[in-house]
């Protein structure tokens, strides 16, 4: 079982780690909250656990939380060279999806790791650094910084482009001579158009040279949660030698999808090599009997969380 010490989401080596990271996504949910400083605490101290996935949700929450009081605690991991990269890359993101483009202490952070040895550290500070950069940019201009696109309410690491056709937003996701922040919101963009077509546009992006890229290109296909995508998610989680952090992602995002043949496909990698890869296909396999079942309750951790820190 999951329990708490002293506000903190406590792990035992028992635990089955999807349940651990089932518990620690509901925190997203309680923005705006007196209580979300106390939350960020709790999820923050999850940071000691063993499991890279686990931490780099938790990561993800405090970002999209959107609670400045977690900046500090993110620094601190984004700039901690003996945590795992994907940790270190989605502090990074988080930073970017805080919005502060003021505070000179995210500034020099991210600016000091976009130039990490580790392109998906690298790769990710740059492009929040490119957000807030355009966040600073319409901040002066008086104009809103929002898309109104309210389908997906998650904070993106880049803002969608101007409505353009299918066609014209494929050749700026594929162009390797833009920069990641640009082919970021043509991605985006597609994702909002969110046809089949614009769905084969998107799976394309799997031929990218960046593993950060591609990483993102699972999880955006996980919002849109098409059929369309299967094949293409399929093959790049059987990539063995592909980066982990795509192939979690893609594993994640076919239990989105939730059909019969993803839990066959992710049945298949309950015993990868990649502990991270392991992990994410468990979860998956949860998020699909959600997808599947009115009376799986998913996400309830919030609650134990406030009844043991607030």
């Amino acid at each position: 079982m999951i329990t708490t010490n002293s506000g903190s989401i406590g792990v035992s080596k028992r635990d089955n780690c999807r349940k651990t990271f089932i518990d620690s996504l509901d925190s997203q949910n309680q923005q705006q909250s007196e209580k979300t400083s106390r939350i960020v605490d709790a999820i923050s101290r999850a940071f000691a656990d063993t499991s890279a996935l686990l931490k780099h949700e938790c990561a993800y929450c405090l970002g999209q939380m959107g609670n400045k009081y977690a900046i500090e605690k993110l620094i601190h991991v984004l700039n901690d060279s003996n945590e795992d990269s994907m940790v270190r890359h989605e502090a990074g993101e988080a930073l970017g999806a805080l919005g502060c483009f003021d505070n000179q202490n995210v500034i020099d952070a991210l600016t000091k790791q976009s130039q990490n040895s580790r392109a998906e550290i690298a790769e990710t500070c740059q492009i929040a650094l490119d957000r807030l950069a355009w966040l600073r940019k319409n901040a002066s201009n008086g104009t809103s910084s929002t898309s109104t696109d309210r389908s997906f309410p998650t904070i993106d690491p880049a803002p969608p482009l101007a409505p353009k056709t299918i066609d014209e937003l494929k050749e700026i996701l594929l162009d390797e001579k833009r920069s990641l922040f640009e082919r970021y919101r043509a991605m985006f963009a597609l994702r909002n158009i969110g046809t089949d077509e614009a769905v084969l546009a998107i799976c394309e992006g799997f031929r990218a040279s960046s593993a950060l890229f591609r990483h993102e290109i699972a999880f955006v296909l996980g919002q849109l949660q098409s059929v369309c995508s299967i094949p293409a998610l399929h093959q790049q989680l059987s990539i063995l030698d592909e980066n982990y952090m795509v192939r979690h992602e893609c594993a994640e995002t076919l239990g989105s999808i939730g059909t019969d043949e993803c839990r066959r496909i992710l049945e298949t990698y309950l015993k990868d090599e990649e502990r991270v890869v392991r992990e994410s296909c468990e979860v998956a396999l949860d998020i699909s009997d959600y997808v599947n079942s009115t009376d799986f309750q998913y996400c309830n951790g919030l609650k134990l969380v406030e009844s043991e820190c607030c």
